[in-house]
């Protein structure tokens, strides 16, 4: 039986994990965290001293990484070791190492892997940065979501202050998202980038229930 893959890309803070979890429990989908697996990455190479610009060194790491994914409460939860990550991979220390990792091809690839394995579980929706482009380029219901960089920057500072793990100010967010931007877009391995076909649609201005409607509204005949 051929799975339905919801895809979503776009940069940080721009609605794709809240449009993505709305979206999975509307019809039924598997939410999918791309971005969790490559911090789960980024954490282990830190856990285990590894110096992330280093990508070979990044490369053996990952590789020896074992993440066990099983489906819990309408989502791919994720394990290490028998637990769950939790807040550990969403602090700003892993932030700021996670681009470094996420441009390691050996990583790309093997969380490709696991991605592309996933559709075991059922339908999904899965949200990243190359999902559109290299993950699920086939899916007949591709997303791009952009916001501007102030809305991005808000969206992030408040979603770190409601984790209780904000220690950041209003610009250094910015800047962080910005300097992530940057690298994410000019990688050689599978870029972030809107990918041809896909709908571009910027939250800027947008209410999540209006984005929401906006990605249902544009699914392929018989999906909702």
């Amino acid at each position: 039986m051929d799975r339905r893959v919801i895809a979503i890309d776009g940069p940080s803070g721009a609605g794709k994990s809240s449009v993505s979890k709305r979206v999975g429990k509307e019809l039924g989908f598997l939410h999918v965290d791309s971005g969790a697996l490559y911090r789960i990455m980024t954490w282990q190479c830190l856990v285990r001293g590894v110096d992330t610009s280093n990508p070979a060194a990044v490369a053996a790491c990952a590789a020896a990484v074992e993440v066990e994914c099983r489906p819990e409460n309408g989502a791919i939860a994720y394990y290490v070791g028998g637990e769950p990550p939790g807040d550990r991979i969403r602090t700003p220390e892993i932030n700021a190492h996670a681009s470094p990792v996420a441009t390691v091809k050996e990583v790309r690839d093997r969380i490709t892997s696991i991605l592309r394995g996933m559709t075991q579980y059922g339908d999904l929706v899965v949200e990243g940065r190359d999902i559109t482009t290299a993950v699920f380029p086939d899916s007949p219901a591709r997303f791009y979501l952009t916001a501007s960089a102030e809305a991005r920057a808000a969206r992030r500072q408040k979603e770190e202050v409601e984790k209780g793990i904000a220690n950041q100010s209003a610009e250094a967010v910015k800047a962080s998202l910005l300097a992530r931007d940057a690298i994410d877009s000019t990688r050689k391995h599978a870029p972030l980038r809107k990918a041809d076909g896909a709908l571009e649609i910027d939250s800027t201005d947008l209410t999540l229930d209006q984005v929401v409607e906006t990605v249902l509204n544009a699914l392929p005949d018989g999906w909702r």
